[in-house]
Order: C-alpha cells, then sequence, then structure tokens
C-alpha cells in the first residue's frame, strides 16, 4: 500500500472518531435539556404563574368565600346603626375589620330610592334619625371594600400596589358577574330588596354599601 494511502485512511479514522464524539456530545446535550424540561399545560394554575398575575382569573377565584365570610358575619342594620351610636369604638372592635377604617358587614332590608348613576339611597325602617345608606349597583364598582373585609388578602401577598389594587377590582368585577349582571336598575326604585354586604366606616350615619347578595322583592 502506498504512503498516500495509508494516510487517506488515517485521516479517515481520525474524522470518524471526531464525528462520533461530536455524536456523543450533542446526544448528551439533548438528554439533559430533556431532563430540564417541564410540561406545563395551558390554562393551568402553574401556567398562570409563569405568564404573570392574572386579576380576573384571582377574583373570579376569591371572590366565592368573601361571600361566605360576608354572610356569616353580616349584622342586622338596626343593631349595627344603634351600637355605632351607643359606643362607636366597641361596636368597630365587635362587627368591623382593619383599621383606621374598617370594613362591617352587615345585612337589611330597604326601599329603594331614586338615584344616580347607578347608586341609590335605601329607606330602612328602624335606624336612628339621620343615617343615610346607599347601595351601588354598578355598571362601575368602586372601592376595596369587597377585598379588605376579611382581612385575609394583605399587600404581602402581592409582588406590588398595582397587582393588590387591580386584585381589589378584579373581586369587585366578579361580584358584579354574579350578582348585579341581570339586575335592572332602572326599575329598582320604589322596590324592596334585601341586601348583605359590605361598607367602609368613613361615617358612623352614612354607609355606602357594596352587596355579596341582593334580591330584589
Amino acid at each position: 500500500m502506498s504512503d498516500v494511502s495509508m494516510l487517506a485512511q488515517q485521516l479517515s479514522r481520525k474524522r470518524i472518531r471526531r464525528y462520533s464524539i461530536i455524536g456523543v456530545v450533542v446526544v448528551a446535550v439533548i438528554a439533559a435539556m430533556a431532563i430540564d424540561t417541564k410540561v406545563v399545560k395551558i390554562g393551568s394554575e402553574q401556567d398562570v404563574q409563569e405568564q404573570g398575575f392574572s386579576p380576573d382569573s384571582y377574583g373570579e377565584k376569591t371572590f366565592p368565600g368573601i361571600q361566605q365570610d360576608v354572610e356569616a358575619r353580616a349584622v342586622d342594620a338596626k343593631t349595627l346603626a344603634d351600637a355605632l351610636k351607643a359606643n362607636q369604638q366597641e361596636a368597630v372592635q365587635k362587627y368591623g375589620v382593619g383599621s383606621p377604617l374598617p370594613v362591617i358587614p352587615v345585612k337589611l332590608e330597604g326601599v329603594v330610592q331614586p338615584g344616580q348613576m347607578g347608586i341609590f339611597p335605601l329607606k330602612v325602617a328602624g335606624l336612628p334619625e339621620g343615617n343615610v345608606i346607599r347601595l351601588q349597583t354598578g355598571p362601575a364598582i368602586t372601592g376595596t371594600d369587597l377585598r379588605d373585609a376579611s382581612g385575609k388578602i394583605q399587600f404581602g401577598d402581592f409582588i406590588n400596589q398595582i397587582e393588590y389594587q387591580n386584585a381589589g377590582s378584579a373581586i369587585n368585577r366578579a361580584m358584579k358577574a354574579k350578582v348585579l349582571d341581570q339586575l335592572d336598575r332602572d326599575a329598582l326604585p320604589g322596590k324592596t330588596v334585601q341586601v348583605i354586604g359590605v361598607f367602609r366606616l368613613l361615617a358612623p350615619n352614612n354607609w355606602m354599601v357594596t352587596p355579596v347578595s341582593l334580591e330584589v322583592k
């Protein structure tokens, strides 16, 4: 065999070894990638977490628990009004959640008076003179009273103030979808309603109630 042929064979064997080594490395890299890869189902809780905070998903998931908590703790409006008039501090400690502006759960029956922009005064029998109760029905539901009603949702549960605020708005939207979307607001004045809801105590005799349940009689 000539020197040229021997040289060609040696080069060929080197190429084969080199390609074999490259092939082994490629297979090892692919295997490592496969081990490190996890499958996440689209729409799953893990998928939502990895994509970022979803306010509407949070609101839909959270509102039912808030509703149950408020319904379980709601105090009759006359009882509450009398308690606030007699000793506001004791009444807040007994019925309210949070400070310095506590959120209080209440249940009442009243006659709807003419209102504006979805906010209706209610005439509730038996309340002390001068007490004003208003009910907000949307379309826009304002405030964070529902988010703060239980005292269990804290700022530290969220990444930042924006998420915390968005959570409150999403809970309001979830309540509206479940409680208020079928409500005929134009037909409300003059009707009797049964309401369970919450209000933030800004003044002891002036309540803006955000409902968690509403029945028109």
